[in-house]
């Protein structure tokens, strides 16, 4: 990103800073102290422009370079609660499936069973998705379902075996189908009146979910 071209800042003592650039850099802590990356996603609901654009579940995804991630955790224990929020991976500074194990579910008491659903803009990388699998494999008590809206690079073969781990791992793996984007829709995204605005399914939104998931029953076969 190209940086502004701002006049030197002037100290209190009536001295101009030596150096702009220097004096840019010291402000960069400060704007992330003001704008910490998951405070501004988690618990909250997603602009409707993001969810029309990212979680559209188009064959070819030009442009949609980002994951969006919604997730409802339901810990079950002696007294249950459940959470529910989503990340997006441009405040997460990692992408938004790690960013989940990292901050939002760091670990998994051994004494609670940890239900966790997703609903993802599209499947996870291949690093993302060896994480997962980790995750699974090391808390017996954490169940995990995940609903995406696309495939990843689903013909590349590392990329299908990173995939078919997850499932034996235990991860539940599946396409949205049009009632899943309108659940995201009606739970996840923004709604500018007070009555929630009903949900308007895309041109194609059946034959797309069709596509993919054949594709993922072929590929985990």
């Amino acid at each position: 990103m190209a940086e502004k071209q701002e006049q030197p800042p002037v100290a209190q003592n009536g001295e101009k800073a030596e150096n702009a650039e220097e004096s840019a850099e010291a402000e960069k802590p400060k704007e992330l102290e003001e704008l910490p990356p998951f405070e501004i996603v988690t618990g909250e609901r997603l602009p409707a422009c993001f969810f029309n654009f990212q979680f559209k579940n188009v064959e070819y995804s030009s442009g949609r370079n980002k994951t969006f991630l919604c997730y409802i955790i339901e810990i079950q224990g002696k007294e249950s609660k459940m959470l529910r929020g989503y990340l997006e991976d441009e405040h997460a500074a990692a992408h938004a499936e790690d960013a989940f194990f990292n901050t939002i579910l760091p670990k998994c008491e051994s004494g609670l069973c940890y239900n966790v659903t997703w609903y993802s803009s599209c499947s996870p990388c291949i690093g993302c998705a060896d994480r997962i699998t980790k995750a699974l494999q090391k808390n017996k008590n954490l169940h995990l379902s995940v609903a995406i809206g696309r495939l990843f690079m689903w013909e590349e073969p590392d990329m299908q075996t990173a995939l078919k781990k997850m499932k034996t791992a235990g991860c539940k793996l599946r396409i949205m189908k049009p009632q899943d984007f309108e659940y995201v829709w009606q739970n996840f995204v923004e709604q500018e009146e007070e009555a929630a605005k009903a949900f308007t399914p895309w041109e194609d939104i059946q034959e797309n979910f069709q596509f993919y998931d054949e594709k993922l029953a072929e590929l985990l076969h």
